[in-house]
């Protein structure tokens, strides 16, 4: 029953370890977050409370308009792709 135990605690250390290696990463040839940032100031927010790499886009938050917004970016234009109200 220790063995069985010891080997689901290695077990479910291994997938912690393997799902953080996992995490997206911006690609080469992303333009940087503080770049993006820029951008979607430029556009009219106000605040970017959030900014990360995920399912090959920026994804994040802020505040547009005097609302919290959910935004996602192409990662080599800057364009924003899609915004909703955060709510």
């Amino acid at each position: 029953m220790k063995l069985l135990s010891a080997f689901a605690i290695s077990m479910a250390f291994t997938a912690g370890v393997s799902g953080a290696v996992l995490a997206d990463q911006p690609g080469a040839d992303w333009m940087p977050a503080e770049q993006v940032k820029k951008k979607l100031i430029s556009s009219g927010y106000t605040s970017i409370t959030k900014i990360e790499a995920d399912d090959e886009h920026w994804d994040g938050e802020g505040i547009k308009d005097g609302q919290k917004m959910k935004f996602e970016v192409d990662p080599k234009t800057g364009d924003i792709l899609c915004q909703i109200p955060n709510q």
